[in-house]
């Protein structure tokens, strides 16, 4: 058997049921840093047109590092994809500079949410087009990301750097909107944020991804939010994919809600009760 075939075999797979177009394809990806440390250990997903999918796991499981090789944003931290390849739109885009990804359509929102400080929200905003240049279609996209945030209209002469924590996420997705993206991957954004600020932005995200069309490739801690919104969801640990599947029967899942909600059928739990030994034989 040919490595050609054998990296074929551990290709991404599709939704179960799924009949939509595939839009992000990760298949079998590995990740070193500094030449020695095995982060991911043959990561694979899909992600299809006009869906919001959901990585989740917990600090140090890998989302972020699977984010940032999709978006060819490993090289400032000295990591490299080693094994495996991605595709977008079907074509594979793992060589691209994170420019060239930006300008096909692929638009990372960074966890704590990066907003130019020194700059106003609406220059931060249209720093987001920058690959487009200027025009009429920038300032309708501007008005389109103001009325899905009316607050960032209120604040648009502030500057970033003396706004609240959920004015700066708003700004950060809003600023990846004036992009014009197919998909955004989208960084712990409750990451800081108030319970309420929380509902408040994912309901803004469900409903850029039903109106605009707007793919999302998620990586969440807050599981229980998360997969309310998402349509489907994949569990990292340890840099491996070890369940999933659509949200809902994620959310209904005995092992999920014991490892990542803190209830089972006895009960809600605290973290020293849950039996964390039991999870990889679980999953295996």
């Amino acid at each position: 058997m040919s490595a050609e075939t054998v990296d074929r075999d551990a290709a991404a797979p599709a939704f179960e049921g799924e009949r939509g177009e595939t839009l992000l394809s990760v298949n079998n990806v590995e990740v070193v840093y500094d030449h020695v440390i095995l982060v991911l250990k043959g990561v694979s997903l899909t992600v299809p047109k006009g869906k919001i999918v959901a990585l989740l796991g917990a600090n140090g499981a890998g989302k972020t590092t699977t984010l940032k090789a999709i978006s060819n944003l490993l090289k400032a931290e000295r990591g490299e994809v080693t094994k495996g390849w991605i595709e977008l739109a079907g074509e594979q885009v793992q060589g691209l500079s994170a420019n060239d990804l930006v300008k096909r359509g692929c638009v990372q929102v960074m966890e704590g949410r990066h907003c130019f400080e020194h700059l106003t929200i609406e220059e931060n905003l249209l720093t987001g087009a920058y690959t487009r240049g200027g025009g009429a279609e920038v300032k309708q996209d501007l008005e389109m990301v103001y009325e899905y945030f009316p607050r960032l209209k209120e604040r648009r002469r502030s500057q970033a750097g003396y706004t609240s924590g959920g004015e700066q996420q708003m700004c950060a997705i809003g600023r990846a909107l004036m992009a014009r993206p197919k998909i955004i991957l989208l960084d712990e954004p409750s990451m800081g944020l108030a319970p309420q600020l929380v509902e408040q932005i994912f309901e803004i995200v469900k409903k850029l991804n039903q109106e605009e069309g707007v793919t999302i490739l998620l990586a969440e801690q807050n599981t229980n939010v998360a997969l309310r919104y998402a349509d489907y969801g994949y569990i990292l640990e340890s840099g491996r994919v070890v369940m999933d599947g659509a949200a809902d029967a994620l959310l209904a899942n005995e092992d999920v809600k014991e490892f990542y909600l803190g209830l089972s059928t006895e009960g809600r739990k605290n973290f020293r009760q849950v039996k964390h030994y039991k999870r990889r034989k679980r999953w295996l």
